[in-house]
Parts: C-alpha cells; structure tokens; sequence
C-alpha cells in the first residue's frame, strides 16, 4: 500500500509538473526548423522589397522631407536647410541642395539617420535612401515570426504570421520608402518581443522559486506564505531581455514621437505578466512593489544576502519603471548626439541667446525649447490634404495614400483614353487580411474577457497603443499610414484566430485536416489579393483601365 507520505510527495510532483506546464510551456518541434523556416519566409519577403527599389528613380511623397534631412545629418551631423528645387537635384544625385542654418524639423532624428546610412553607403540614390527602410521592413518578418513562434510553440503558426506581414501592402510599401513610421514599428516590434523572452525566462525562474520553496516545505514546514531569501534568489538576475526591449522601445520613440504610447503600454503590460507569473506560482506580490523594485515575492525572510558590487549589481536592481521608462528616455535624449555635437542645430544656440552659458545645463534647456516648438507644431497641424483620413476608418482602409501617380500621355490623348497607362504606388494594406483582422480582433477581445489569455490582450494592447492615441488629437491633419505601426499585432491576432481554426494539437487527425484546408485558403487568399494590387504598390506601368478595376471604392482615388 502507498503511504501518506508517499502520495503527498506524488500530489506535490504532480503539482509542480503541472506549474511547469503553466508556467514554462514546452517549445514543441525542431529548434532547426524554429530558425529555418521564419528565415526562408523572411528571404521572400526581402526580395518583393528589394526588387525594384530604385523604381520610381524620384522622390517621393514626403521623401521630400527625409531624404535631405538624413543627407544633412550625413554631412552635418544634424539637419541643414534645403533649396526648395531640392527634388530635382535629388532625383540627379546632385548632393548641392542646401543652403545655411539648420532646419526646424518636427520628428526626432534616429530614423532619419539609419536613411543616412544608407545614402553613405550607396550615395544620393533612391536605392541608397530607401535601403535602410527595406532593411527594417525585411527584418520585421523574421521579428514577428519568431515572436508568433514563441507565443504559440507553434513554428507553422510562426511562420504564417511572417508570411502574412510579407504580404500586406502597407507594410510592403512602407518598406520601399523612404518615410519614419517603419522605424517605430519595426523597433516597437522588437522592444515587443525581447518582453515576450523576457517573459518566459522571468516565468522559468518563479518555477524555480516555487520549485524550492516546495522542496523546503517537504523538509520543514513552513509558514504560509513564506519565501527564504535563498529559495527566492534565481529572481534576483538581470534582466537582459527588458534591458533590451527599454532600449528598443527608446529607438522607437527617437524615430517618431508615437512609439511614446508604446512604451508606456507594454510598461505596464510587462509588470502585469510579473505579477501574473507570481500569482500563478502561489507567490506573494503587489503592483506598487512591482513597479518600484525588482519584482520578486513580497514576504522574504532570512539573512539578507549580499548582490555583490559593481555594474552588475546596478542592473540586477534595476526596476520595471527604470528599464522601461527611463531608459527609453535616455536613449531618445541620445539620440540627438548629432544636434548634441553641431553648433549650427536649429535652436541650438537657444540658451546662450538668453543669458544661460551653464555646460550641459545649457544644452538641454535649448533641446527643450526646441521641443516645445517641435509640440506647437505637431499637435497645431490643421493643414488640409487630399489623403488625410480620421482614425476611425484607418481599420476598413476608406482612404489610403497615394504616394507617386503618373499617367503619361502624347498628343492630345487624355489620361484614361483608350492605350493610355497609369503607374501609381498606393499605400493601402492587403484588404482581405486588413478586413479580417477587424474580426480577428473581436475574436481576441472575447478571448481575453472570457479566458484571461495573454497572448490576445497583448495583440490588443499593440494594436491600441498604436492606433487609439489618435482619436485624442481627431482635429490634427492624419494620414492612414500611421497605421503601419500597429500592423503586426493586426497579424498576430489573425494568426492567433488561425491557430483557432487549426485546433489543439490533441483534435482529431480529420479536425486537423479541415482546419488546416481553411487555414490554407485564407493565406492563399491574402496571397492572391496582395498579387493583385501589386502593380498599384510599386509603380508598374499598366493600362488604365486595369489600374481603375484596382480601385475598389471612390475613397481609394
């Protein structure tokens, strides 16, 4: 007969292996094919980007703008005044187009300064401009999915989610021109996914915990509640991965002031997934004490042990809200080095002009002043424009952007007229992933009222911070475009749903096979669609009345 002991040591096992399960899901299927996969989905993303980069050889949209402010900084440091016939010169790699002072510009400078490397790299040309935003755009497949990957431990699922970002049109589009927004999204996006490792390596070290603390209360038992010092030490580490994700999310914010929303959303999404993971584990935690210190258990007894001394002390207590506020502040101040180190800086000389000579001091009170100006502006622009649109029909694609449109004619013939071409690039996302993402999305917000899953709140906390924050400043001038930042959760949330109609891996072998023929057809689908629209995203020459059956409603010309 098995004795009490013996079946309470085999309850406790059965506990923990099921804490494990819970806490630290196993990552089914091959490691090798976890890399290969996303890295072959990646490669056919990067060669639609890359074909034809240089097409149309002239600037376009508000390349206007970017293009000879990263050249500025390339050969200034800091952004200069431009001719206003700067296009032209541009469009002949003629590199003489400014004149002197700087420039007051109204979005800080990162990105413009990875469109400067590539112009160094490649010179004045439209691939050399466009490289960097080609690059970010690429690179963001394999991001989202790796990142889907370890959200769902599911490599097929990862890599419908690469697939379905390299086939939707405004990120498609976005990555062929020279413009800020695919910098916030693409380092909101790994500022995302260092939390979600940062999560799951947070999460093995409370198994941990509760591993040791189990195995201290089967010798002697202790108080409810207790947590030794020694038991609760793997949560003392550094946190490498949040570390990561501050730095990513102030990259974000130093290429576009609305990757801000970001960082103070998964700030408080990552301290939520702490004390979820206490919670789960049986460990005693509190908000206030999450956030004002490294998380670990709330109620610690014992000797306090020594972290030891040195920078590795220093990052092991760092806390949430200096991580993932301050840091991202440090590094968006960092990024105006270049402005830093230029005395010819718009507003640079600020300080000096008033009377204030105090070293650094001086410096920053003038990069103040100039943010106030920069403030002014952005939230005070009421400017008309033909392809502005209200962030309530960004999701239903009612008005996209037309970034280049041409309709050569000879002769009399007008635009339209029968033999007539019209080339045009059009920034819109794939509307059959665009429109399904829209049920995808109420899909997840039912998941997660009803089943506290993570994985759909965090989508919708994605797809909020980048899109609900506008609704504040309806009166500003807005463009559908902003909506790249948001995209990957739009495709993360539809692959979730995707991996609903798969159904469990324990589902019959028939389930299976019908949820995966309907997964199929869908990707197909969105595949086809992004075909179609194709020729209206990169320039290519077409009959006219091809490019008008392209035109799906009036709100798209």
């Amino acid at each position: 007969m098995t004795s009490r002991a013996e079946s309470t040591a085999d309850d406790g096992r059965g506990q923990l292996a099921a804490l494990r399960t819970r806490l630290v899901p196993a990552m089914p299927g091959s490691a090798l094919w976890g890399w290969l996969g996303p890295l072959l989905v990646t490669a056919f993303g990067t060669i639609l980007r890359f074909y034809r980069l240089s097409v149309p050889h002239s600037i376009v949209f508000d390349e206007t703008y970017y293009v000879p402010d990263a050249f500025g900084i390339l050969r200034y440091g800091t952004e200069h005044n431009y001719v206003s016939n700067r296009n032209a010169l541009l469009a002949r790699g003629n590199p003489h187009i400014f004149t002197h002072g700087g420039e007051f510009v109204v979005h800080p400078p990162f990105g413009k300064m990875l469109i400067a490397v590539g112009e160094w790299l490649f010179g004045l040309t439209p691939f050399g401009w466009r490289f960097a935003v080609a690059v970010v755009g690429s690179l963001a497949i394999l991001l989202i999915a790796r990142i889907t990957r370890r959200m769902t431990r599911s490599t097929l699922l990862g890599c419908t989610a690469g697939l379905l970002l390299a086939l939707d049109g405004l990120e498609f589009v976005m990555s062929r021109t020279a413009l800020l927004d695919i910098f916030v999204m693409f380092w909101v996006l790994a500022g995302f996914g260092c939390l979600v490792v940062d999560r799951d390596v947070h999460r093995a070290r409370v198994f941990e915990v509760a591993a040791r603390r189990a195995a201290a209360n089967a010798a002697t038992p202790q108080p409810s509640g207790w947590v030794g010092r020694d038991v609760a030490e793997p949560l003392r580490g550094i946190r490498w991965w949040r570390l990561a994700a501050g730095v990513c999310l102030g990259l974000a914010m130093a290429s576009k002031w609305n990757g801000l929303w970001f960082v103070f959303a998964f700030a408080a999404m990552s301290v939520l997934w702490d004390l979820g993971a206490l919670r789960v584990a049986g460990l005693p935690g509190t908000w206030l004490g999450t956030v004002a210190r490294e998380p670990r258990p709330r109620e610690i007894t014992g000797p306090r042990q020594s972290r030891g001394s040195g920078w590795r002390a220093f990052l092991a207590g760092l806390t949430p809200a200096a991580t993932l506020l301050v840091l991202p502040a440090a590094v968006y101040v960092a990024s105006w080095s270049g402005w830093f180190a230029a005395s010819t800086g718009y507003d640079r000389q600020w300080a000096a002009q008033h009377g204030i000579h105090i070293p650094v001091v001086s410096a920053l009170i003038s990069l103040f002043e100039y943010h106030k100006a920069m403030l002014a502006f952005n939230v005070g622009l009421t400017s008309g424009h033909p392809y502005a649109s209200k962030p309530w029909t960004w999701l239903v694609l009612a008005r996209p952007v037309s970034y280049f449109w041409q309709c050569p004619t000879s002769g009399t013939a007008k635009c339209g007229a029968p033999g007539t071409k019209a080339a045009e690039i059009l920034a819109i996302g794939t509307p059959v992933l665009w429109w399904s993402a829209v049920a995808a999305l109420l899909v997840c917000l039912v998941w997660w009222l009803t089943r506290r899953d993570w994985r759909a709140g965090a989508v919708l906390l994605g797809v909020a911070a980048g899109w609900l924050p506008w609704f504040a400043f309806a009166g500003r001038t807005q463009f559908y475009f902003y909506s790249v930042a948001f995209v990957p959760y739009l495709v993360i949330a539809v692959t979730l749903c995707l991996g609903l109609v798969l159904g469990p891996a324990a589902a019959s072998v028939r389930r299976r096979a019908a949820g995966a023929a309907l997964a199929g057809v869908y990707v197909l689908a969105v595949l086809l669609n992004f075909a179609y629209l194709y020729p209206i995203l990169t320039a290519q020459a077409i009959p006219y009345g091809d490019w008008l059956s392209r035109m799906w409603s009036s709100g798209w010309i």
